[in-house]
């Protein structure tokens, strides 16, 4: 797997309360490195990945509250897995979502249909540095446990954000490289719903929000046109106006909304 640098990936091992994980190095944010997104495309037919689907698939049999895939594979397993299947968004029970220490490098925006979920735990997947804007819909989350300093636009760190594509008129959304649009698809607009064709086709945006009783997290916003993108709420104070197209957190202005 991709981690961005010439020498390839390093893979670290972690025992904690004996949760081992292996995990690709991410050099993201190191002084001097281009930001841009993680690149990986997600392996199908590997063992993480067909036994990820199969505990999604028991997870909606059995109508489950919580849902931590990852403490049920393998390290090698959790290694092999960089997403989340869509089929997560059928999981409309679950009410806690547990990731903890997963080499994950982009969800899917498919988790917006887990509209039971109360309590989002992400914690110590360092390579996620971002989170679909679906997750901000959730009406029901209240709790989050982030690893904060590995998210573009951090305060503390100031993570600058990729610069992101234009708007993209037609062509296949099913088949997107994740290194240019942070998805491998977009099969609807992430602010109504809707489908995203026709001329004005997929306008991404940034934009940082509160997405629990405390956390401000970077979003990605898929859109089909310009009035879904003005439609979205202004970020707290501290960050970047928005909706934006990425640029180095420390240029940020304050206290005025930036056009898209």
């Amino acid at each position: 797997m991709d981690d961005g640098s010439a020498a390839g990936p390093q893979v670290f091992g972690d025992g904690f309360a004996g949760y081992g994980r292996a995990v690709d190095r991410c050099g993201c944010g190191e002084q001097g490195r281009a930001v841009r997104f993680h690149g990986e495309l997600q392996d199908t037919s590997a063992a993480g990945w067909l036994r990820l689907r199969e505990l999604v698939a028991e997870a909606a049999a059995d109508c489950r509250e919580e849902f931590a895939p990852f403490k049920g594979m393998t390290a090698e397993q959790r290694r092999q897995v960089v997403t989340l299947p869509p089929e997560v968004g059928g999981l409309t029970r679950v009410r806690s979502l547990v990731l903890y220490g997963s080499n994950l490098v982009r969800l899917p925006a498919e988790v917006g249909g887990m509209r039971a979920l109360e309590s989002f735990e992400p914690y110590t997947s360092y390579r996620l540095h971002w989170f679909p804007y679906e997750l901000a819909r959730l009406p029901l989350l209240r709790r989050s446990t982030v690893s904060t300093r590995a998210v573009y636009g951090n305060p503390k760190n100031r993570m600058p954000f990729p610069v992101l594509a234009g708007p993209v008129a037609g062509g296949d959304l099913a088949a997107l490289d994740p290194a240019v649009r942070g998805a491998e698809a977009v099969r609807a607009c992430s602010v109504c719903d809707g489908p995203v064709a026709g001329t004005a086709g997929l306008r991404q945006a940034w934009i940082s929000l509160h997405t629990s009783g405390h956390d401000v997290l970077p979003l990605l916003v898929n859109a089909c046109s310009t009035a879904c993108l003005a439609a979205l709420p202004a970020p707290p104070p501290g960050h970047l106006p928005g909706p934006h197209r990425g640029r180095p957190a420390e240029s940020a202005p304050r206290g005025s909304r930036s056009a898209y």
